[in-house]
């Protein structure tokens, strides 16, 4: 197996994904599902959810206490943080994040979707297609999860009924239509019963598809990674400082994106220099071949100057190098934004002082409508226009999403304040 074969196996065997959908929709119970049957809870973990649900006045097991970790969620029973929880089957590896359903923790959902290769909104049966559903489709749709299910849940309350799923899937489907979503898969469920989750239940011989399980562990993601670009932002300049290294110069990171090879041509940027790669070292030596996303330390046939932050990239396949730029920003913030002082931007491994030029619009993420506004509050999402002082080395973000993101940094109290994706380069 090559060393590009074997990344991309370790890879596709690990699914990050994340829950989202109105409150009460059932997120935390279908984790709690799909932890408890999937064999991936302790003995003790269930024996304390059992006393939790008793002490409620509850019958069985509540199985959403699984995931509500903070004490604040058991007492009003509701996500308000993102929960992670990890799990495996001996098929794949998981990361779950279970995301809030109200609308004031929306810089929640952005966060645990950054990261996410697959999303499950979760669709009461009772109540259809909510503001809140298409708002989480958005915010899916606006980060650029690739793998979309659409888990219409409770089924059992609603007799199992095919008419009503296939309704709720229609109207889904038409507001889809708007938005960059692919992908879709619809899967009606119960998950306080356990239909369609891990077992198929005996209620819904009518749908053909996968359990959610199936489709969580054979979902293909090797071509979430953009492949095609190489991408390596430098994260730091290696010179040992011994009498057997005193020549070696390495620069240390990740590949973001794309592959790379022993005597590929290379351009340095934003310099523009260019060389040709001398090695390529990882911890048990050196390779000829290395892709995305393996973090390894590259030396070069010549001496030029090379910083963290500089990044380097296949001659002849250079992304943009902007100072001013659009892109869509989600403010994390309680103090809102101030546009008339500069900010912080840390894009790849690269930071720079900024000023936000201008608020285009806002977004109201439930009827997707734009507002004319002169700052941005907590939870807004807003298109606006950027202005660095030092160039940016960047890819817009539908193209390459690990290039194609960064954060913006209050510098007074060094807290991230706005998380952003680069939409279009202004020349």
């Amino acid at each position: 197996m090559s060393i590009i074969e074997k990344i991309s196996f370790d890879q596709a065997g690990l699914l990050r994904f994340i829950t989202a959908g109105s409150v009460d929709d059932g997120k935390s119970t279908l984790i709690g599902r799909l932890l408890h049957d999937s064999k991936s809870i302790f003995e003790d973990q269930l024996t304390s959810i059992s006393n939790t649900t008793r002490k409620r006045g509850m019958e069985g097991v509540d199985l959403s206490l699984l995931t509500d970790g903070l004490q604040a969620e058991r007492e009003q029973g509701i996500t308000i943080d993102v929960a992670y929880r990890y799990f495996a089957t001996p098929k794949r590896k998981f990361i779950i994040a279970d995301t809030p359903g109200h609308e004031q923790y929306t810089r929640n959902m952005v966060t645990g979707a950054s990261t996410a290769n697959l999303a499950i909104i979760l669709i009461d049966a009772r109540k259809g297609v909510l503001t809140q559903s298409r708002r989480h489709a958005y915010l899916a749709s606006l980060v650029g999860i690739p793998h979309l299910v659409v888990a219409v849940n409770k089924m059992d309350l609603v007799d199992y009924a095919q008419p009503v799923f296939e309704k709720i899937c229609q109207d889904f489907a038409a507001f889809a239509e708007k938005l960059k979503l692919r992908n879709i898969t619809y899967i009606p469920m119960s998950a306080l019963n356990g239909d369609m989750v891990v077992e198929r239940g005996d209620h819904l011989s009518w749908y053909q598809g996968s359990t959610l399980m199936d489709l969580l562990e054979s979902v293909s993601i090797e071509d979430d990674i953009n492949r095609d670009d190489f991408r390596f932002p430098v994260q730091w300049v290696c010179r040992p400082q011994t009498k057997e290294l005193h020549d070696f110069r390495g620069y240390m990171g990740r590949i973001e994106s794309g592959s790379i090879r022993v005597g590929d041509n290379v351009t340095l940027l934003p310099s523009g220099l260019t060389s040709r790669i001398k090695e390529i070292l990882v911890y048990e030596g050196a390779i000829d071949e290395a892709s995305a996303p393996q973090s390894v330390t590259l030396t070069i046939e010549d001496h030029i100057d090379i910083s963290r932050g500089d990044m380097l990239v296949k001659a002849g396949d250079a992304p943009q190098v902007i100072k001013a730029f659009d892109a869509m920003l989600c403010w994390l913030s309680e103090q809102p934004l101030d546009p008339g002082r500069k900010y912080l931007i840390k894009q790849s491994t690269r930071m720079v002082k900024a000023v936000i030029s201008r608020i285009d619009y806002r977004v109201d993420v439930n009827t997707m409508d734009h507002e004319t506004v002169n700052t941005l509050k907590m939870n807004d999402i807003a298109h606006i226009g950027l202005k660095v002082q030092a160039p940016l080395v960047c890819d817009d973000y539908e193209r390459n999403r690990a290039t194609g993101c960064f954060i913006v940094i209050d510098e007074s109290s060094n807290n991230t304040v706005a998380a952003g994706m680069i939409a279009a380069a202004k020349e």
